[in-house]
């Protein structure tokens, strides 16, 4: 089997790189030794390995649900459910949802929508369906909320006895809101472990119970996973460790050149959504202390009609890093036509994918010509393993990253500002002194 492959020598110099071995040898030792910022959520670290007894487990329940049921809700918000959909947008049809398969997986607890909630509510009235319910605490306000809606509208659709078999819970092992209901109601539960952040839990049941459901095969994406673990490892040389140089490469880029924004850019649109995951995993690790990459991302070519100009001309504080698929999985050919109207007959012949091939190649000449530095992850295919690779990948390369710019990549302090802000506003039982604070600066 091939593995996925990164390349910097369109974005910095090879000793740039270079140099950072030795402070990258320190963060791998960091994270292997416990030792740095954040530690007591390291359980990601070695969960390809750690999760393997439960993959007979996480199947059954996802095998239950599929019989079960025409749609399942995964309720879950940031990581409790980024990971899933990233893998199951990446390898589902592209119109999955006029081609009849069941059980369709959806998603709520994302967002506070209430035409999105109405919408799905309605969806779901008169079908089977089944829940997947995210969340350690059981009281954030998003997923919190669309559970409760969802949970009684099952138990109203086929009573709590068979609402308590089609309601799955992932949280906390012992303590929290949806431990002490589920364990009242009998759910069927799976633990979050306490030493694994959101962002680091796809390769948990977190991630690998939704993509289940969705009938795609776990056992490959954590081999893929287990096979980047020791290409990614301490004891992997550093010219021949891609988590080490996108480290080193990525935050040479941000020191030395300014490049303050990365883009991941991808050619395929079934990665939309892996960006997504990526977004939320280096933004929420490395954003801190007045520090970070921003991180974005841009789907091309088609993002080349609308993003295309500022990338190409706008300020100069960008650097890409692109994902190409080296080979689809399904075969079109470009066909001849007598009229040529289009004048696309030069094409007649060759593969879609050479003319994207060829799109990608000019887009990044253009790009690194404009003062875009460009990096580049190949995947062989997209598939289950290469998946689990990149998902590894990404993460090793994360903590190694966060190290190097000497914030703790594993928590995610900022983010509790809005609820602060959000509760007092609600007059939550509790906030009166944040309530009447607020509430004089509107």
């Amino acid at each position: 089997m091939k593995d996925i492959k990164f390349s910097y020598a369109k974005a910095v110099s090879a000793e740039a790189v270079r140099a950072y071995e030795a402070q990258v040898k320190n963060a791998q030792e960091m994270l292997v030794k416990g030792t740095g910022k954040g530690n007591d959520f390291l359980g990601w670290l070695n969960l390809p390995a750690d999760i393997r007894p439960q993959l007979k487990d996480i199947q059954a329940s996802a095998d239950l649900l599929r019989r079960e049921c025409e749609v399942i809700v995964c309720i879950g918000i940031g990581g409790s459910y980024l990971g899933a959909k990233a893998v199951n947008e990446a390898l589902s049809s592209s119109f999955e949802w006029l081609e009849g398969r069941k059980p369709v997986i959806v998603y709520a607890g994302q967002n506070i929508g209430e035409d999105y909630l109405y919408e799905l509510q309605a969806l779901l009235k008169g079908k089977r369906f089944g829940i997947i319910s995210i969340s350690k605490s059981g009281t954030t306000t998003e997923p919190a909320l669309a559970f409760r809606l969802l949970k009684t509208q099952l138990e109203e659709q086929v009573g709590k006895k068979d609402a308590q078999r089609l309601i799955i819970c992932i949280t906390d092992a012992k303590k929290g809101a949806l431990r002490t209901l589920a364990t009242q109601e009998g759910y069927k539960t799976f633990v979050i472990e306490d030493n694994i952040g959101g962002r680091f839990s796809v390769l948990s049941p977190v991630g690998l119970l939704p993509i289940a459901c969705a009938g795609f095969d776990i056992e490959k994406l954590v081999d893929g996973a287990d096979r980047m673990v020791k290409v990614c490892g301490i004891d992997s040389p550093f010219d021949e460790n891609p988590a080490a140089q996108y480290a080193a490469a990525r935050n040479e880029l941000y020191k030395k050149q300014g490049k303050k924004v990365e883009l991941l850019v991808n050619f395929h649109p079934k990665l939309h959504y892996v960006s997504e995951w990526w977004k939320q995993l280096y933004g929420e690790s490395e954003g801190k202390d007045k520090k970070g990459i921003f991180p974005a991302s841009v789907d091309f070519t088609t993002d080349l009609h609308s993003m295309g100009q500022y990338i190409q001309d706008g300020e100069r504080h960008l650097m890409e890093t692109v994902i190409s698929v080296m080979e689809p999985n399904h075969k079109v050919e470009f066909p001849h036509d007598e009229q040529n109207l289009d004048g696309l007959n030069f094409l007649a012949g060759k593969r879609v994918d050479e003319v994207n091939k060829m799109a990608e190649l000019g887009t990044q000449i253009a790009h690194v010509d404009g003062g875009v530095p460009n990096m580049k992850i190949e995947l062989p295919k997209l598939d289950e393993y290469y998946l689990g690779q990149l998902i590894y990948f990404f993460e090793r390369a994360c903590g190694i990253s966060g190290y190097l710019l000497d914030v703790n990549p594993f928590n995610q302090p900022g983010v509790e500002a809005y609820k602060k802000n959000m509760f007092a506003l609600l007059d939550k039982p509790g906030y009166e002194a944040e309530s009447a604070a607020i509430k004089a600066r509107l």
